[in-house]
């Protein structure tokens, strides 16, 4: 399932808003525009503009305020993006240098404010206030989500239902508000706004399962998984299930790894081996089709139309993507 088939039924809004993006981001600083323009041209597939035009699609005609509403959560999600790459450190981002890397952090973060300031304006300026309280909502959410998982990182005390509410706030909720934000754009009654807040929710959560597959699956140059989130000492689901179903003398060998050879290549391989022996990744990947299935549900209230069937395959697509 590729992108041409989710976007099909709002091409023509998809390439309407790129340059609608682009005015909203007009400044008189040199620097500001340069980094602008810089950001602009490494993004990336655009779901979470895809999501707000096709819940609005879906809910009925979609109208300038949708474009807002895409153009605020856009603002907000490069936003997150341009702060997490400061707090990780980390200096690449889709192949591409991170700003912090070619600007330093002061200025990414400066750049961040930026983003996220703009979108408050742009939908302040609009007057789309309930957009507004959706997307302040996920920030919070977002922020909340972290701040747990550091926190979790440091114990290593995760159990499933911290897992779940730990991707809802940071992966789910924003996903959430993109699908929420475009079917209030065109004034979708109150049983509708609950399916598409559900629909993307569910959808969250089975996108960040997959990212967290990744971590056990994807190969990097040298032909093994990255392990990149036990580096971080970050406990996801594959991971998990594995400590859940171990014995008590397994389970602190694993945890002393964690805690004191994250860093360690042949540990992290150690650990990544005792997941995928202990049935860690199919439990993910189970759990990941029965939200994926929850979202799907969300659906049944429409009737048949391109637009459902594009949301239909943007399931399919986040269960089933290799990147």
């Amino acid at each position: 399932m590729g992108i041409a088939e989710i976007t099909a039924p709002i091409k023509g809004e998809m390439t309407k808003f790129e340059p609608y993006f682009r005015a909203q981001l007009k400044t008189k600083i040199p620097l500001l525009d340069i980094i602008t323009n810089y950001v602009l041209r490494r993004k990336g597939k655009q779901m979470r503009p895809m999501l707000v035009f096709l819940s609005a699609k879906l809910n009925g005609e979609i109208s300038d305020s949708t474009y807002v509403a895409a153009t605020l959560i856009e603002l907000l999600h490069t936003a997150t993006l341009i702060h997490d790459d400061v707090v990780d450190e980390t200096y690449q981002r889709r192949g591409f240098f991170s700003i912090n890397a070619l600007w330093k952090s002061k200025i990414a973060v400066l750049v961040g404010d930026f983003f996220l300031s703009k979108g408050l304006s742009t939908a302040l300026e609009n007057d789309q206030i309930a957009v507004l309280k959706v997307v302040s909502h996920a920030v919070t959410e977002m922020s909340e989500g972290e701040l747990l998982q550091i926190e979790k990182s440091r114990k290593l005390d995760i159990t499933e239902a911290v897992y779940y509410e730990i991707i809802l706030k940071k992966t789910a909720t924003l996903i959430a508000a993109c699908t929420s934000a475009g079917a209030l754009s065109v004034e979708a009654d109150a049983s509708k706004l609950q399916a598409m807040k559900s629909f993307g929710e569910n959808l969250g959560i089975a996108f960040q399962i997959k990212d967290d597959l990744f971590d056990f699956e994807k190969t990097s140059l040298i032909g093994k998984p990255t392990g990149n989130d036990i580096k971080e000492k970050k406990l996801t689901l594959p991971l998990i299930h594995a400590l859940q179903t171990t014995d008590t003398k397994q389970r602190k060998h694993i945890l002393s790894l964690i805690r004191r050879h994250h860093k360690n290549e042949q540990k992290v391989q150690e650990i990544i081996t005792f997941v995928k022996a202990s049935g860690g990744l199919e439990y993910a990947h189970q759990r990941m089709m029965e939200y994926s299935q929850k979202a799907l549900q969300c659906l049944d209230i429409y009737p048949e139309s391109q637009t459902k069937q594009a949301l239909i395959n943007m399931v399919a697509y986040t269960t089933s993507r290799q990147k």
